[in-house]
Order: C-alpha cells, then sequence, then structure tokens
C-alpha cells in the first residue's frame, strides 16, 4: 500500500476541512475563476476550494489520494447539484490518466505539498496545464509561529524518524526550492511568484475540543499520538497541543474558536 494513502485515509480530514470552509471560499473568490474554465483541483479533499470553483461556474476535477475524501467530496457535489464537478482517486506525482495541457488552472491547497517526490509533482502540475493557464498552490511554510507548522513541528517530535530519502512536505513553503523545482520542470523563474496569506480556522467550540478532533481525524496528529502512547508521552503531547491551540485562539469566548495559520502562496505563470 503507498504509506501517503494510507495516512490520509486514516481519519477523517473532513472534520477538520469543515473549519476551513469560509477561507476556501475567500482564496477562490480571488482567483479569477470564470465559467467554462477547466480547473483541477489536486489533493482536493472533500472539497474545501474544488466546490466554490465549481459554484463560480468552472468545470473542476477534485483529484485526491485519499477514497474517503473523494467519496465526501462527490456526495457533497451532488448535495448542491453542482453537475460541473466531479472527484476521483489519483496520486500527484503520477496523473496517469489526465493528458497534457488539460486545464486553464491547476489548484492544490495544502494537497499536493504532502506528495512525495516534489520534483515529479512540479512536473505532472505543469505538463497538465494548459500554456498561457496557472498553478497556484498554497503550501504551510516551516517554523511558521502559526498554527498548522507548530502542530507538524510538536507531532513530528514524537514520531520515529522518517525513511532515508524521505523529502519533507514542509520544504514547499521554501521559496528557492519550490522555485527550483518549476524551473526543473520547465518554467522561468520570472513566472513563479510568491505571496504569504492566511487560512482562517473557526468553529463553534473550544481550542481543546480542536485537539481532540485533531487527535481522533487528522492522519499526522493520530500517528504522533500512537507513537507517544508507546513511550508513555501521549499527555506531554496533550498539553503541548492544547497550549499551542488555546494560545492561538483570538476569540475572547474561549467555547469558539479563530485560528490564523500563515501559508505560502505560489502562483506560477504557464
Amino acid at each position: 500500500m503507498n504509506p501517503n494513502k494510507i495516512l490520509w485515509e486514516k481519519g477523517d480530514f473532513t472534520q477538520i476541512a469543515k473549519t476551513m470552509r469560509a477561507s476556501g471560499e475567500s482564496l477562490v473568490a480571488k482567483l479569477g475563476v470564470t465559467k467554462n474554465m477547466k480547473i483541477l483541483d489536486l489533493g482536493s479533499g472533500d472539497g474545501t476550494t474544488a466546490i466554490p470553483e465549481a459554484r463560480l461556474g468552472a468545470t473542476v476535477l477534485g483529484i485526491d489520494i485519499a477514497s474517503n475524501l473523494v467519496e465526501a467530496g462527490n456526495v457533497w457535489a451532488k448535495a448542491e447539484g453542482l453537475t460541473n464537478c466531479r472527484f476521483q482517486v489519483g496520486d500527484a506525482i503520477a496523473l496517469t490518466d489526465i493528458e497534457d495541457h488539460s486545464f486553464d488552472m491547476v489548484v492544490s491547497i495544502f494537497g499536493a505539498m504532502f506528495a512525495p517526490k516534489p520534483y515529479d509533482v512540479a512536473k505532472e502540475m505543469v505538463r497538465v496545464t494548459k500554456k498561457g493557464g496557472k498553478i497556484v498552490m498554497g503550501n504551510w511554510i516551516p517554523g511558521d509561529p502559526t498554527l498548522v507548522a507548530q502542530i507538524l513541528k510538536i507531532s513530528t517530535a514524537y514520531t520515529p524518524p522518517p525513511p532515508e530519502g524521505f523529502i519533507s512536505p514542509m520544504t514547499w513553503g521554501v521559496t528557492d526550492q519550490v522555485t527550483d523545482r518549476f524551473v526543473k520542470a520547465g518554467i522561468p523563474a520570472s513566472h513563479i511568484a510568491f505571496a504569504k496569506d492566511t487560512f482562517t480556522f473557526n468553529a463553534p467550540y473550544s481550542p481543546i475540543e480542536f485537539v481532540k478532533i485533531f487527535k481522533k481525524y487528522y492522519g499526522p496528529t493520530m500517528n504522533a499520538f500512537e507513537a507517544a502512547e508507546k513511550n508513555g508521552k501521549s499527555d506531554e503531547l496533550q498539553a503541548s497541543l492544547e497550549s499551542l491551540f488555546t494560545s492561538q485562539n483570538t476569540r475572547q469566548d474561549q467555547n469558539s474558536l479563530s485560528i490564523p495559520a500563515t501559508y505560502l502562496k505560489v502562483t506560477v505563470q504557464v
């Protein structure tokens, strides 16, 4: 089995994604989506950006490695009557059934960054984008003090070392590494632009409850707790995450949450 597939099918990322919907809509509103545009949403999850793209009239294909998220996306699209949006299982490192130059835009928000072989990922995104089209990525930034980078940093401290040759997904948040990947895929460096932006997690429950949701449904955090349990450190991990989530909540009422997380927005003109 593909270890990346196992990781993202392990939990149920839809439980996290529910808190990200408003930011997904806000991001899509700035992409310049028009009717009849063909968009590939890569690492789409259950549709946090794919569904808003389809609402704007684009024909959207969402591809994700996790079959449970693909199923959830198709259910959501059907519930909204969006016949212009569908989801299928696929791997960002090898989009084997996608023809060259098929899409006006490729969007990957916290998706393709988690696939192994980042140079293959960049090459595939460029390959399937039409000349004159664009690629937009949202990638978490290593060492950033905001929520998600810190969750992954804390979780990594409790999990076994990765296998030899492993390339951290967080390297997609480093501008020179991103540039190198797309340049090697045939894109001039002058066609690659970067900006920092914010995704905000909003929910009608406490930060402590949000930690429980990550513990139960988010693959990397689930793995961290399993490893910590074996070492008698699960309480320590729990306390670290509860402190993080509580300190980053911007709401005065601790029975609800609004937690911003900084990410690197990458725009590539093909």
